[in-house]
């Protein structure tokens, strides 16, 4: 990593007094900006890319390369533009078509995207990226058989790119197909790697010490769901049971049956004499729709701070809802909705529970404005203090995020908000969910609006209230 890092600045020195000798090589601002946007210096890459157009109008290799960083950077309609430009200099240019695509699916113009990749195609019947791309395109419009079909086409040309076999993974949890899901879910990147055997499900672990790690690219929702396996491996034999999860978690999985050692990422880690991934458990128990090791509540509060927040809390003379309407913003905004949306839902005769730890400088305008929404804040120290704020409450509403999971996972009622193509996990039109008894799922319709999901959380609270 470092030795790559070390490349692309020395390659950015040498472009720099390349343009010291010759300031009007269109080609070196080009390759420049192509290693500025390699090192995520998103805007000096536009700047050189702007300043090799400014030498060389007709320069389409740069004004792809500018669509790259505009889509990068999020400003969809430029990058369009720019790919636009460059197809009108070269209608041949079947990497500017594929990654036009890719903007349009940002801009959720579906069948636009698929033209645009299909014409790639004809120029490039090869050209693997642009068919894996297609698949993403179709498993959007839920085409999912034409989905992996392009990806078993993409991955018969180009074995060996984990994020093909990731997506084909997705898409099979999607239909309900976990056996070949787990498999290739397998392709995921795992950055860690230790001199110990890797437990798969087969071996024998009875009087063993076994690792279950949650992974870097996890967030807190995989962990709380698939911790479920650890009691499992337990009573597979396992002598000691060592359960590594990110910090904010540490002190709830202690709850948890069948951990003997709960460790943080940033503990050091005791010795062991096999590792198993926490999200390959699934694999390794040979996981299939029918037997989702479902029972809950498999993680439960504390006492003491559960009591606490009651008093916080006050009164029960009313239904105590909760509310989360994102996650990390960073990874998947797809998953949030504005809490601005969620206000026709505060009509209702009930006492409302902010479950956000943070909120976006836009929702905590309107969380001045309404008194009649709790919002604790950074008195949420960690996952253990949600958990026993939760168990407080007699129904959970939250977007596809951590909350929703942990609800879930202590057995509270939790409505989860969907959006039309949802993570693989949430399954296929079912308002039931195999992994968590106690949730009612609410999808987006063909219009990928929330307003009509907001609409029936409306009318099934009135129900809930009156009851």
């Amino acid at each position: 990593m470092q030795s790559s890092l070390r490349k692309k600045r020395t390659a950015l020195a040498n472009f720099d007094r390349a343009i010291a000798l010759r300031p009007d090589f269109a080609e070196v601002f080009s390759n420049r900006g192509n290693t500025l946007h390699e090192l995520e210096r998103l805007v000096e890459a536009l700047a050189s890319y702007d300043r090799a157009l400014t030498l060389r109008p007709d320069f389409a290799e740069a004004l792809s390369n500018r669509g790259n960083t505009l889509h990068k950077l999020k400003r969809f309609e430029e990058a369009l533009a720019s790919y636009d430009r460059a197809l009108t200099l070269r209608r041949d240019f079947a990497e500017a078509l594929s990654n036009r695509g890719n903007t349009l699916r940002e801009l959720k113009r579906f069948e636009e995207a698929l033209a645009s990749y299909d014409r790639a195609l004809t120029l490039r019947p090869d050209f693997a990226e642009a068919l894996s791309n297609r698949g993403n395109t179709l498993h959007e419009l839920k085409r999912f058989e034409e989905a992996l079909a392009s990806y078993d086409r993409a991955i018969t040309l180009r074995p060996y790119v984990p994020s093909t076999h990731i997506h084909e993974a997705l898409c099979r949890f999607l239909i309900g197909d976990l056996d070949r899901g787990w498999k290739k879910f397998e392709w995921r990147r795992q950055k860690r790697a230790f001199a110990k055997p890797r437990w798969l499900g087969s071996s024998e672990i009875v009087g063993r010490t076994i690792l279950i790690h949650a992974e870097a690219g996890a967030g807190f929702g995989d962990t709380i769901q698939f911790c479920r396996y650890v009691p499992l491996v337990a009573e597979r034999g396992a002598a000691h049971v060592i359960l590594e999860v990110q910090s904010p978690l540490k002190e709830l999985m202690s709850t948890l049956a069948g951990g003997s050692q709960i460790v943080s990422r940033r503990d050091p880690l005791p010795d062991f004499d096999m590792y198993c991934p926490l999200l390959t458990l699934p694999l390794a128990f040979g996981t299939q729709l029918e037997t989702i090791p479902s029972a809950t509540p498999y993680l439960r509060p504390s006492a003491q701070i559960a009591a606490k927040w009651d008093a916080r809390l006050g009164s029960r003379r009313r239904s105590r809802i909760g509310l989360a309407w994102h996650g990390d913003l960073t990874r998947l905004p797809q998953r949030a909705i504005s809490l601005n949306s969620l206000l026709p839902l505060l009509d209702v005769n009930a006492t409302f529970v902010s479950l956000q730890r943070e909120v976006r400088a836009d929702d905590a305008a309107v969380l001045k404005d309404q008194s009649d929404l709790h919002h604790f804040g950074d008195e949420l120290n960690n996952f253990s203090d949600t958990a026993a704020l939760v168990s407080n409450l007699d129904l959970v509403i939250s977007v596809d995020t951590s909350v929703a999971h942990l609800a879930g996972a202590l057995a509270k009622p939790v409505w989860v908000m969907l959006p039309f193509v949802p993570d693989g996990r949430w399954l296929l039109d079912r308002e039931d969910s195999p992994w968590y008894p106690t949730a009612r799922l609410f999808r987006q319709d063909e219009a990928r609006s929330w307003d009509s999901v907001i609409a029936r959380i409306h009318a099934a609270l009135y129900d809930l209230v009156r009851q």
